[in-house]
């Protein structure tokens, strides 16, 4: 149950690794979908020896049906999407406009919860969901655009949104069969190349970067890829997707804290206000004085 602070603080922890993505992303100089590449190949690659010497994870994975292979391969192709999507977003509207809207898809996994799981929501996880809500667009407020083609980002976005919760609900159901290694394995694999197939597509080179990119592709794939979304796949068997997806609203908190460390950015009035009320939404989806929603 996600009412565990033991839990909670596993899955915050994981959404603070996730929160170094904006600072390593600004460091590497290289298209967007070759960043995304290598940061699902690599973080792949680096989980590998953990499944090949793994001969519970082997069988497993020899043992897979085809309903499951299905799932994975489902999965691997939405988050790879959600990153087409996000970064192709980023290319006609901006960029706070573009994540404030990828933040929404806490509301795509509690309808997701709702209708095909039929699972009743509190009145309190959903006034806290739209409050954390609001928390990020006062720290996006500032930074909207309205245009044709700020409308065509917008909508991209929120596609974005509505394809990683649907990540995150299919990774749900394959975790309660597949064990983490072997589901993220598979599924950053099958992200990995859809991407690579994009890419080429494209046109972008794979080679020529700076030591600093390299290292910044290695950043994302292990502190943000295995310290982010793979706590989060491991966490799945446990907590619901509505739970991770929204956590994640608390990347903008840790997002700016990074910024300000590593990159010497200022954090505004404006940027600690929305991150005030971020925090006062998330206490109130998370803290369950009784029971929580997956008892329901």
């Amino acid at each position: 149950m996600y009412s565990s602070w033991k839990v909670c603080a596993i899955l915050f922890g994981g959404v603070f690794a996730l929160s170094a993505s904006a600072i390593f992303v600004k460091l590497a100089e290289a298209p967007s979908s070759v960043i995304a590449f290598y940061r699902l190949l690599l973080a792949a690659l680096v989980l590998l020896p953990f499944f090949l010497f793994s001969r519970s994870c082997r069988q497993e994975a020899a043992s897979i049906g085809k309903k499951q292979w299905v799932r994975i391969i489902a999965a691997g192709l939405c988050l790879a999407l959600h990153y087409v999507l996000w970064f192709e977003s980023l290319r006609f509207t901006s960029t706070a406009s573009s994540t404030v809207l990828v933040c929404l898809q806490p509301l795509f996994s509690l309808i997701l919860e709702r209708v095909v799981l039929k699972k009743r929501v509190r009145p309190l996880a959903m006034a806290g969901c739209a409050v954390a809500l609001c928390g990020s667009f006062i720290i996006g407020f500032g930074d909207f655009q309205i245009s044709g083609l700020s409308l065509l980002g917008d909508v991209l976005a929120l596609v974005a949104a509505a394809v990683i919760a649907l990540y995150f609900f299919v990774g749900q159901a394959v975790r309660q069969e597949i064990s983490t290694v072997t589901y993220s394995v598979l599924g950053y694999f099958t992200s990995a190349a859809a991407l690579l197939v994009y890419t080429l597509l494209l046109g972008e080179s794979f080679v020529g970067y700076s030591g600093r990119t390299w290292g910044s592709f290695l950043g994302l794939a292990v502190i943000c890829t295995i310290g982010g979304q793979f706590v989060f796949n491991l966490l799945l068997k446990k907590v619901p997707a509505s739970a991770v997806t929204m956590s994640i609203l608390g990347e903008p908190i840790g997002t700016c804290i990074l910024a300000y460390l590593i990159l010497h950015e200022t954090i505004g009035a404006q940027q600690l206000v929305g991150i005030v009320v971020i925090f006062i939404g998330l206490t109130m989806f998370f803290v369950n004085p009784k029971k929580s929603p997956a008892q329901k």
